[in-house]
């Protein structure tokens, strides 16, 4: 049976979470129909100190991004739903993006035709949130529970060579807050891997090592 992700699972740097979620299976229920899919691509977000987060722009998400951690928090773009989880240390602030996913079980119900669409109906946020019917009305719901037909499991560990790490997508800084399975074709953005976390020579469990990728190397903001 495979282990829902607990709450303290989102109890930390919003960096080691997003290296994580890699591989792991965000569940949905559509029509009776349980969908999983692996997830493959994602970014982390900070606090006020984040020039990049929503934090900075204050209101409801920057309270949410400073709030409960393992809730989901959902805003719109351009029209489009973006997905995340709220994920930080006591006392910060952050969030994960989960920007693509591949499903492996139930695809029919995401009104899959051809490979092609299998590979790459929830590459990208957008097309996630639409794929997986996800809309506002799941903006803070818990995604360590089943009661609200989605929520995250424990799936596939990667190795540190087949986790890719670059800059964030659409945002103006440069930070390597993005991490994304190598080679995997349901990553929205098909960009050459150049650095991965083996590459980057930190110590430790590569999963779990925050060198270089958490809240000290953020310009202070505040």
């Amino acid at each position: 049976m495979p282990r829902i992700l607990s709450k303290e699972f989102y109890s930390r740097d919003p960096s080691p979470v997003a290296i994580e979620l890699l591989g792991s299976l965000l569940v949905r229920v559509l029509s009776d129909v349980v969908v999983k899919c692996m997830i493959t691509e994602t970014e982390a977000y900070y606090g006020r100190q984040d020039p990049s987060s929503r934090a900075r722009r204050g209101g409801d998400l920057a309270k949410r991004l400073y709030g409960e951690v393992g809730l989901a928090l959902v805003y719109g773009i351009h029209t489009q739903w973006m997905f995340n989880v709220v994920a930080h240390e006591d006392g910060e602030g952050g969030a994960v993006l989960i920007r693509s996913c591949l499903p492996i079980v139930g695809a029919d119900a995401l009104g899959v035709k051809k490979v092609t669409d299998y590979l790459r109906v929830a590459s990208g946020p957008g097309r996630l949130s639409r794929a997986l019917q996800i809309d506002k009305s799941f903006h803070g719901i818990p995604v360590y529970v089943t009661d609200h037909g989605l929520w995250i499991e424990e799936g596939a560990r990667l190795d540190s060579e087949d986790i890719c790490v670059g800059p964030r997508i659409g945002v103006k800084d440069e930070l390597p807050l993005r991490f994304f399975m190598r080679g995997n074709p349901s990553v929205s953005a098909r960009k050459r891997c150049v650095k991965t976390l083996a590459s980057r020579g930190q110590e430790g469990s590569p999963l779990t090592g925050r060198q270089s990728v958490n809240s000290s190397s953020l310009p202070n903001r505040n």
